[in-house]
């Protein structure tokens, strides 16, 4: 499969270097806010990674002032005004939706890198990845229940399975808003780094997971994952199909055969 081109005015930007793919969101002058075309394109690019194999790490990163803003809520506004906010929303959360699963069940692991706002939505997208690497003045904002409205974008998925019901509960409905170091503290962080050194932390971070063999972060993506909700029995004959299938990559063999050398 080809990779697809990016224009410069596309709604999302591809760019792959190696086994790091990153998606740009590009609509600064609207602080990359949610609509139906970026939804689309988003959906576009992580279906190629996601049978890309030489791509092990994926990052996520905004272009701008900040990482995104959420949903488009002029494109929603003008919706509810006219009657039609089902099939409008239902259309953009369709693609949305869709984008997320895609992050969530690829055997590659996904990375934020976030920088000024995420709100809404945006906080969501940054939480949903497997993990987020934060600028030290970035903020997030729930902004749900501020305009009467539940979580969307997959910001259930990504915050509660991390800080559990009562702490979600109290960001989503108890807070405006809240810092990366308060994320971190959360867990829902993994780095909190300095605005400036942001993008060069975050290559060396996606670099790092990149080391990792590909049937490393597969196996233990879809492990960590599913063990929550797995029977016991079920999970561990799980992780002897997984444990036993990356046993017979070759990496494993050479990886062996190194570790067995230096010891001797």
């Amino acid at each position: 499969m080809t990779a697809p081109v990016s224009r410069p005015d596309d709604p999302a930007l591809l760019r792959i270097d190696g086994p790091i793919a990153t998606i740009t969101l590009n609509r600064p002058a609207a602080f990359n806010a949610i609509n139906l075309a970026i939804a689309q394109k988003l959906k576009r690019l992580a279906t190629y990674i996601e049978g890309a194999d030489d791509i092990r790490v994926v990052v996520l990163e905004g272009e701008g002032r900040a990482f995104s803003a959420g949903g488009d809520l002029q494109t929603i506004g003008a919706a509810a005004e006219a009657g039609t906010v089902t099939p409008v929303v239902g259309e953009l959360l369709k693609h949305y939706h869709a984008f997320i699963e895609i992050v969530r069940r690829m055997p590659k692991i996904s990375l934020s890198s976030v920088h000024g706002s995420a709100a809404g939505a945006g906080m969501g997208l940054a939480f949903v990845t497997d993990l987020c690497i934060a600028a030290d003045d970035a903020k997030f904002t729930p902004a749900y229940a501020k305009i009467g409205v539940s979580p969307d974008g997959g910001s259930t998925v990504g915050i509660v399975n991390t800080v559990g019901p009562r702490r979600a509960l109290q960001i989503f409905l108890a807070e405006d808003n809240f810092t990366a170091q308060q994320a971190h503290a959360w867990g829902l962080v993994a780095k909190v780094v300095p605005a400036a050194e942001l993008k060069a932390a975050t290559r060396t971070l996606a670099e790092r997971l990149a080391q990792n063999p590909i049937a490393a972060i597969a196996g233990t993506k879809s492990l960590v994952y599913q063990a929550a909700t797995t029977p016991v029995k079920q999970q561990l004959d799980a992780e002897e199909h997984k444990i036993i299938m990356a046993m017979n990559t070759e990496e494993f063999r050479a990886a062996v055969k190194k570790f067995t050398s230096k010891s001797k």
